[in-house]
This record gives structure tokens, sequence and C-alpha cells, in this order.
């Protein structure tokens, strides 16, 4: 991974799909239950450049994850991020959980900046959705919801970008499908005798 956020056994990675990142990780944080492993940091998505994440967010595939604050505009030192597109919905058991809206960075002022290869997605949950146990502290805990993020960035130009593999549904697959997955082209290997 690069960091020495998490200790990974030798051939793991952190490599969550779009539906692990919402119902795993941000929904956890905003219910504030404990994570396990507790290792995206949280940021100041404002405080940082693209560039300046190594060492600071999680690593994981050439991706840098964090918690963050909700915005409608990040700037930073030296530029700001620009949504790209449509928000996504993010589902789980065909029920939307949360969103992916998907920014790019610009160096320079707005409007007037030069796009770069950042990307950065980031995932809200829909406002008032968190686990059943927030439901029954509201007030603090629905607020802290909508305020919290969780960020994804990458350098689309230096092989950052999404190697999401899809099912027949065309949604993600997990590390865990995909072992088994691959488990399944054993049958088509010869052994010699």
């Amino acid at each position: 991974m690069g960091d020495d956020n998490v200790k990974l056994p030798p051939g793991f990675r952190f490599s969550p799909t779009d539906q692990e990142l919402v119902v795993h990780f941000l929904n956890r944080k905003a219910a504030q239950l404990p994570c396990h492993p507790d290792s995206i940091p949280d940021l100041n998505v404002d405080m940082f450049d693209p560039w300046d994440l190594k060492g600071k967010a999680l690593a994981g595939d050439n991706h840098w994850y964090f918690f963050s604050h909700r915005s409608d505009s990040h700037t930073s030192p030296n530029g700001y991020w620009k949504t790209m597109g449509a928000d996504e919905p993010v589902s789980c058991d065909n029920n939307q959980v949360g969103v992916k809206k998907s920014l790019v960075f610009y160096i320079g002022e707005q409007p007037l900046g030069t796009k770069t290869n950042w990307i950065m997605h980031e995932y809200h949950l829909l406002d008032g959705e968190t686990s059943s146990r927030t439901s029954r502290k509201k007030g603090t805990q629905k607020s802290a919801s909508r305020d919290r993020v969780l960020c994804r960035v990458y350098d689309r130009s230096n092989g950052g970008g999404d190697s999401v593999r899809l099912n027949d549904d065309g949604a993600e697959l997990s590390c865990l499908d995909e072992v088994f997955l691959s488990l399944d082209d054993l049958d088509e290997i010869s052994l010699p005798n």
C-alpha cells in the first residue's frame, strides 16, 4: 500500500467498492460506531492539494481515502475541485444507500483554472440515513451524517483510474467476489501429469 496506515497481510490490499465505502465505512462513521480497522483518517480536503495526500490519507491501489466535511465548493492552497457530471446513486440490495459525486481538480483560481488529471469521488449518505442505533439519538447524530463525506482521490494519468469489475447486473464486485470468481478459473487450468 505504500503507507503504514493499515497492517494487512501480504497479498491483501485496500480496494473497496462504492457500496462498501458507503455501507461499511461512511455509515458507521456517521453513526459513530466502531469501524475495524479504524484506518481511514479525517482530513480537511480544503487544506491539501491532491498530490499532498500521500502519507496523510489511507492509500490503496493508487487511491487515497479520507473522511472530510461536506461542502458545496472545495478550494485548496493551489486550486479548486469542480463537479463533473451528475451524481450517481450507490445501492445495496436494490436500495439506494448513498450518492457518489465526481469532481476534477483545477489549478488556479475559479473559473479560470487549468484542468488536471486528479479526480475525487465524494460519497454522501442520503439525508437522515445512518444505522438504526443512530435514530435513537436524533439531533447531533443526524446533522453529523449530513456533514460527513468519504473521499477517494486518484490521478487518472498515473494508473489510478477505476479498475472496478462489474457483475452481470452492472453492480461492482467486492474483493471477496473477485477471489471467488478467480477460483472458478482454476477448473480451466490443466496441470501436467
